[in-house]
C-alpha cells in the first residue's frame, strides 16, 4: 500500500479522496492566486530558498499605499482560507490545508511581527539591491536582455528608499547600524558591478546603466543621511517577543516545541556535536591538515568531479533515487559583474521551477587563508558543500520538489523542511561512508553541526530578547568558533530573521524521529530509499505535515 501510494505521487497520479474532491479544488484555486500575488509581493531577502520566480518586468514596490493593499490582501486570503476549515478531506488533502495556512501566517509573520518595512532599514538596501542580484546569478552569458533588466532595477531603487523613509516609522538602533554598514559599500560596490558588465554592454546600455548607477547612489547617500540624523536616542531592543515567536513556531513552522524545549534540544545537540569532533581529532591527532586548493580552477575542477562521485555514491548505496533529469551542481570563479555586489547575498544560483533540469551553479572566491568560515571550508574540500547545497541538498531537492505532481508542495512555505533536510543529508552521508577516507574532512562536518546546533540557543536568545546582536556575534565566534566577520553577519541576519537559524537543527531532529518511528511502524518493510524519496519530494512541506501524512499511508489511512 505505502511503495503504490509514493509510487503514484512520484509519478504524478492525484491521491484526491472522492468525498474531498470540492473542497481540494477550493484549497488548490486558493493556493495558485496566493503564489501568483506571492510572487509580486514577497520580500527579496540573501537567503537562497525563498527565492520566487517574479512576472516579466516586476519591480518591488514598498510604497504605503502598496503595502495596505497586502495587508488587505492577505486578510482576503485568510477569509477565504478559513472557510474551507470544516470541509472534508482526507489526511493529504488536510496537509495541503495546512500547507496554505502556513504560507498565509508566514506572510502576517512578516508584516505584523517581524515588521522589517517598518524596523529594518536594511530591509529597504535588500528591496533595492537583491532584485539586481538575482538577476544576475544565473550564470554567463549576460545576456543584453538580463542588462536591460538590471538597469529598469537599478533605476527603480531611490522610488524603494524613497519609501523605507516614510515607512521606518519603528526603527531599531542596532538595524540602522546594519543597514549604515551596507550603505557604506554601495558606491563601490554598484561602480564596480556596471564595470563588470560594460563589456557585455551595447554603448547605449553603458550610458543607461551610468546614469541610473549615478541616481541610485545620489539615493543612498540620501538615505544614509537620513538614518545617521535619526540614530541617536532609537531604542535598541531587536526582539519580537515571546507571544510573535510562539505565534512563528505553531503557525508558521508547525514546530511543536516551546522556545525552552528549543533551547534544550540545541543544547544537547551541540553537546553532542562538540563530543564527536573532539573525538575526531583526536582520532587524526599527526595527520596534516587539509590543505587550501592550489587555484580557484582546481577547486572548482575538484568540486564539479566530486559533485559526480557523491550522485554515484547515492546509486550506489541506495540511498536516495537520483534521476537522470537533473541538472548538475557545477561552480565557477566569480564574473567580474557579481563579484562587487556578492555581500548581498548567498551566491549559490540553484536554478528555479521554470528552469528545472538546468545546472546549478555556485560562484566561488579565489583560495585563501583569509577567506570567511564557509569559503575556506570549500577550497579544502568541497564535498561537505556539495551535500548541503547542491546533491543531495537544496538544489536536488527543489529540483524534485518543483516538479511535484501536487501544485500546492512546489513552493517554499518555511525553510524548517528544506534546512533540515539539507543538515540531515550531511549526517546522512557521513554516516554512510563517503567521507571514511577523509578524517579532516569528518571535522568539518562535526564543526558544521556544532554551528547548526549553537544557532537554536542564539534564534530563540535573540528573539526573546536575552542577547543583544553583540552578544549573539560574541557567542557564536567564541563556541563554533568562527571568524569574526562571519559571526557578526550570522547574528544580524538571525535578529533580522528570527526562526530561520533554528531551521536546520531542529528540522533535522524532526527528520531523525520521523524515520525512526516510521522504522518502528514499517519494521521490516520499511525502505530507507523509497522513505528518502518521499522525503526529498515533499521537501517544501514541513516535517511535522510529512509524518503525518506518511504515517497514514503507512496505517493504509
Amino acid at each position: 500500500m505505502l511503495r503504490r501510494a509514493i509510487s503514484l505521487m512520484i509519478g504524478g497520479a492525484a491521491l484526491l479522496s472522492a468525498t474531498g474532491a470540492a473542497a481540494q479544488a477550493e484549497v488548490q484555486a486558493l493556493g495558485a492566486d496566493f503564489w501568483a500575488w506571492r510572487a509580486t509581493t514577497q520580500p527579496a531577502t540573501s537567503d537562497d530558498i525563498p527565492r520566487i520566480v517574479r512576472p516579466e518586468k516586476w519591480t518591488p514596490d514598498w510604497s504605503p499605499a502598496a503595502v495596505d493593499a497586502q495587508k488587505r490582501q492577505l486578510a482576503a486570503f485568510e477569509t477565504r482560507w478559513k472557510a474551507l476549515a470544516q470541509a472534508p478531506r482526507s489526511v493529504g488533502e488536510t496537509v495541503d490545508y495546512r500547507l496554505v495556512g502556513s504560507a498565509l501566517a508566514r506572510v502576517r509573520w512578516e508584516l505584523d511581527h517581524v515588521a522589517a518595512w517598518r524596523r529594518q532599514p536594511h530591509f529597504y538596501v535588500a528591496q533595492a539591491l537583491n532584485p539586481i542580484f538575482e538577476l544576475l546569478l544565473p550564470p554567463p552569458p549576460l545576456e543584453r536582455a538580463r542588462i536591460d533588466d538590471v538597469i529598469r532595477l537599478l533605476g527603480h531603487a531611490p522610488a524603494t528608499l524613497a519609501a523605507g523613509k516614510t515607512n521606518l516609522t519603528d526603527m531599531r538602533g542596532p538595524f540602522v547600524d546594519a543597514a549604515l554598514a551596507q550603505v557604506a559599500q554601495v558606491p563601490s560596490s554598484l561602480n564596480g558591478m556596471i564595470a563588470g558588465i560594460d563589456p557585455h554592454a551595447t554603448p547605449g546600455q553603458r550610458r543607461q546603466l551610468r546614469a541610473a548607477a549615478d541616481k541610485a547612489i545620489a539615493a543612498f547617500a540620501d538615505f544614509e543621511a537620513f538614518l545617521k540624523a535619526r540614530r541617536a536616542g532609537l531604542s535598541d531592543a531587536t526582539a519580537v517577543g515571546r507571544d510573535s515567536y510562539r505565534y512563528f513556531l505553531g503557525s508558521v513552522a508547525l514546530y511543536p516545541y516551546s522556545p525552552e524545549e528549543l533551547q534544550v534540544m540545541g543544547r544537547q545537540e551541540w553537546a553532542r556535536s562538540v563530543l564527536f569532533e573532539e573525538l575526531e581529532r583526536n582520532r587524526n591527532a599527526g595527520l596534516p591538515e587539509l590543505p587550501i586548493g592550489a587555484s580557484i580552477d582546481a577547486v572548482t575542477a575538484k568540486l564539479d568531479a566530486d559533485e559526480r562521485k557523491v550522485r554515484a555514491f547515492l546509486r550506489d548505496r541506495k540511498l536516495l533515487t537520483v534521476p537522470e533529469w537533473v541538472g548538475h551542481y557545477n561552480a565557477q570563479p566569480f564574473p567580474a559583474y557579481l563579484a562587487p555586489i556578492g555581500w548581498l547575498g548567498r551566491t549559490f544560483d540553484l536554478t528555479s521551477r521554470t528552469r528545472v533540469g538546468q545546472n546549478a551553479t555556485v560562484y566561488l572566491p579565489e583560495p585563501s587563508p583569509g577567506l570567511g568560515y564557509f569559503n575556506l571550508s570549500i577550497t579544502r574540500d568541497p564535498r561537505p558543500i556539495i551535500v548541503h547545497e547542491g546533491v543531495p541538498g537544496h538544489f536536488f531537492q527543489l529540483s524534485l520538489g518543483w516538479k511535484h505532481p501536487n501544485p500546492l508542495r512546489r513552493h517554499y512555505y518555511d525553510s524548517g523542511a528544506n534546512e533540515g533536510t539539507g543538515f540531515y543529508a550531511e549526517e546522512m552521508m557521513l554516516q554512510a561512508g563517503l567521507w571514511a577516507d577523509a578524517p579532516r574532512t569528518r571535522e568539518i562536518i562535526y564543526n558544521f553541526a556544532r554551528l547548526r546546533a549553537l544557532r537554536v540557543e542564539v534564534d530563540v536568545k535573540l528573539a526573546l530578547g536575552d542577547f543583544s546582536i553583540a552578544e549573539a556575534a560574541d557567542y557564536l565566534e567564541k563556541m563554533v568558533p568562527m571568524d569574526r566577520a562571519t559571526a557578526e553577519e550570522e547574528a544580524v541576519f538571525f535578529a533580522a530573521a528570527p526562526g530561520q537559524a533554528i531551521s536546520y537543527q531542529i528540522g533535522k531532529m524532526q527528520t531523525a524521529e520521523f524515520l525512526a518511528e516510521a522504522r518502528v511502524r514499517e519494521g521490516k518493510d520499511f525502505d530507507l530509499k523509497r522513505f528518502h524519496d518521499y522525503l526529498w519530494l515533499n521537501g517544501n512541506v514541513p516535517i511535522a505535515l510529512q509524518k503525518q501524512e506518511y504515517l497514514a499511508m503507512v496505517d493504509g489511512k
